[in-house]
């Protein structure tokens, strides 16, 4: 596949972009200004994720989601050229995956007109495999393959697969399946601490636990100072690792049938 070339600078412009995005996060009209500004540097599908991704998961963590700027029939109605209609798309279902509203991100995507469902780019339909295999339904193990064979090396959309994987805890394999995709190109172990939280869950379900243990070890390690709310959510997982390996090891190793 061709990427198009891009100008010098772009990766400049894109984080100002995302910086201007990011500002003001309860300035309502934030959404629209980051489509125009889209628009203007005509970004394609993976500019747009990184850009929106990150947009959204900024607003949520100051209180003012996306999901509260954007009304639904923005989201789903033609927008006045694709980078806007994108823009929003990846805004809105980005903050439904950050809320993990997995059967609330499936409809909405489902009530897409057919032609806007067959068009619709690799970022938003991994972001629908993760409503699907949020919720351990095997026909987002199909898709995942779809959009794989497609994503390449794309980061933000290898999370949004990964993160489905971790999430659906009845999925045929899953934990494998995750670790398999922890190890493709695009992910980089030695400075990712979400993908090793993710890896360390994983291990933790295969009984792994002293593995399970080094990769969370590694993420708080790597974990930026001050993250509050996801350095909780690793030490939670430390704690159930530790706990598991605990019962295993104090667990009788027979016992007399009753």
């Amino acid at each position: 596949m061709t990427l198009p070339v891009r100008r010098p600078g772009r990766a400049l412009a894109l984080l100002d972009t995302e910086a201007r995005a990011t500002a003001h996060p309860a300035d309502p009209s934030w959404p629209v200004r980051l489509a125009e500004d889209l628009r203007e540097l005509d970004a394609d599908w993976r500019e747009s994720a990184e850009v929106c991704a990150n947009a959204a998961w900024a607003a949520r963590s100051a209180g003012h989601s996306v999901l509260g700027l954007l009304s639904p029939e923005q989201v789903t109605a033609a927008g006045p050229d694709p980078v806007t209609t994108r823009t929003f798309r990846h805004l809105y279902l980005s903050a439904l995956r950050f809320d993990f509203r997995c059967p609330t991100l499936q409809a909405f995507i489902e009530q897409f007109p057919n032609s806007a469902l067959q068009s619709l780019d690799c970022y938003s339909r991994a972001l629908y495999a993760f409503a699907l295999l949020g919720q351990s339904r095997p026909e987002g193990l199909a898709l995942m393959d779809e959009v794989l064979a497609e994503a390449g090396e794309h980061t933000k959309t290898l999370h949004v697969l990964l993160h489905g994987l971790w999430l659906g805890q009845d999925l045929d394999h899953g934990a494998e399946r995750l670790l398999a995709l922890s190890a493709r190109p695009g992910f980089d172990t030695d400075r990712d601490p979400i993908l090793l939280f993710r890896v360390a869950g994983a291990l933790r379900r295969l009984g792994r636990y002293d593995e399970g243990l080094d990769a969370i070890d590694r993420a708080l390690d790597l974990l930026p100072p001050g993250d509050i709310t996801v350095h909780a959510d690793l030490v939670r997982e430390r704690s159930l690792i530790a706990a598991a390996r605990d019962l295993q090891q104090h667990s009788p190793k027979g016992g007399t049938a009753t």
